[in-house]
């Protein structure tokens, strides 16, 4: 239990914010982007640089407290309860090397900030269907990317980071420099420390067609088919995924959508547009869609290609890794959410991986998924009266799917983490063993145990 004394010496270590649970910025710096996870820490920290997280973390363990840790909140799935919450927000140092192709950037920084600076030299960074979302969570999550085809995930391309683990040391490592701690980092999801910045390397890219068709929702039977067809034409360069979306009677859904059942097909290239439109032929003649806003565009607009919405929204999620998408798990996937379904989920998403995505890392790291050939991805608004409702669909849903899947999922992908058996489904079992046995070198005291965390290896005797 925290005393009067020990929120004065936190206060007195660090120059930025001290919260408590009474304070007037208590609220704003335990904000989450899933507005459905209310955090309730005992004591929360707005830090101001990497000197802060370290001097927290150190304070922290020397009273055993629980460490957690968040600047965006995007993949807030549990309520932080207790312990100390460090918010990374302000931590907004960016470089971009437009001749080493590389960005170097802190816990903070949003993807939006690097594209704003990468763009204009031709480069980009490996970020996901948001470019709202922070960069060091997602790439820590493994980090599937918009062209992940063409690339490869996220966590594959850190050059280095800078880490505060649980004994309050700022650590900066690599693939030479404390090389085991630096694999498992990259795809291990924070289980060994808090990362203040990260280093990452740019891709260069001219032209890019991207956007999507929106159908009715009466043909998602022919679509899927189709779709599934049209998968082995495209090249890695081609990234498409496709979605069956309920949109709700919002501002964030275009007025048209409003309330209708749709499928949307979305599509990434890095090409020009008669190449772009060849690639998407096939899938317009399908049916008839509802709308097109497929073609050329200029990077920065990226975030068209998914629609997700930009404003904080509180919802449920879950996922998993399918090892195909035939007519069986097709006609599975339809039961439960297609056409007439009564299902209650905003999004019922399949993205294709393969290409890039199933190559090996050439510095090795923590993330799972290479052999599989799809993820199935479920999101829904947790709100009444329809919470429930969505939670029950996204368990439903997976467990009909369970025969279709590698039984492992991506952590970013993952939804709320239940028992230590569930959690170990984001990695490989040899990973996982590594991620364990590190844990207890980097984490014995189990102070970083909120989120998708892991326990450690049981100490001998």
């Amino acid at each position: 239990m925290l005393v009067t004394g020990d929120i004065h010496a936190l206060s007195s270590a660090v120059s930025g914010p001290v919260a408590l649970p009474d304070s007037p910025g208590f609220a704003e710096e335990t904000f989450a982007f899933n507005a459905a996870t209310v955090h309730r820490p005992d004591v929360v920290l707005g830090a101001a640089d990497a000197q802060d997280v370290a001097a927290a973390v150190k304070w922290a363990a020397e009273r055993r407290f629980p460490v957690s840790v968040q600047s965006t909140g995007h993949g807030a799935e549990l309520a932080i309860d207790g312990g100390l919450l460090i918010n990374t927000r302000r931590l907004q140092d960016m470089h971009v090397d437009p001749v080493e192709r590389t960005a170097r950037v802190g816990a903070g920084v949003k993807w939006r900030t690097v594209l704003e600076a990468s763009v204009p030299h031709g480069l980009l960074g490996l970020h996901g269907s948001s470019t709202d979302v922070g960069v060091v969570g997602y790439t820590l999550g493994g980090g599937l990317p918009v062209l992940g085809r063409a690339h490869g995930f996220a966590a594959d391309h850190v050059r280095s980071m800078d880490v505060v683990t649980a004994d309050g040391e700022l650590r900066r490592i690599d693939a030479d420099a404390e090389a085991e701690l630096f694999s498992l980092m990259r795809g291990g999801k924070g289980n060994f420390g808090i990362v203040t910045a990260l280093e990452f390397s740019l891709f260069p890219f001219s032209d890019f067609y991207g956007g999507g068709i929106i159908y009715p929702g009466a043909d998602a039977a022919m679509i899927l088919a189709a779709f599934r067809q049209w998968l082995a034409t495209l090249p890695d360069d081609a990234s498409p995924s496709i979605s069956l979306l309920r949109l709700p009677d919002m501002d964030f859904v275009p007025a048209p959508l409003r309330g209708q059942f749709v499928v949307h097909l979305r599509f990434a290239f890095l090409g020009n547009r008669e190449d772009g439109d060849a690639l998407l032929a096939p899938m317009r003649a399908v049916s008839i869609p509802l709308m097109d806003t497929a073609g050329p565009m200029g990077y920065l607009d990226v975030d068209q290609v998914h629609m997700d919405p930009a404003d904080p929204l509180p919802f449920a999620d879950g996922g998993a890794l399918l090892k195909d998408f035939d007519d069986e798990t097709v006609a599975d996937l339809l039961e439960l959410a297609g056409d007439g379904s009564g299902c209650p989920l905003l999004l019922v998403e399949i993205r294709p991986l393969g290409g890039a995505l199933g190559n090996a890392a050439a510095v090795p790291d923590a993330v799972s998924g290479r052999d599989a050939a799809f993820l199935l991805f479920l999101l829904g608004f947790k709100m009444p009266p329809i919470a429930e409702a969505v939670s029950a669909s996204i368990r439903g849903i997976l467990a009909a799917m369970a025969p279709h899947s590698t039984g492992y999922t991506l952590v970013n992908f993952h939804g709320e983490p239940g028992d230590e058996a569930d959690r170990a489904r984001a990695w490989s079992p040899a990973v996982y063993e590594r991620m364990r046995s590190a844990k207890s070198t980097y984490d014995p005291g189990n102070l970083l145990r909120f989120g998708h965390a892991i326990t450690g290896t049981p100490a001998a005797g």
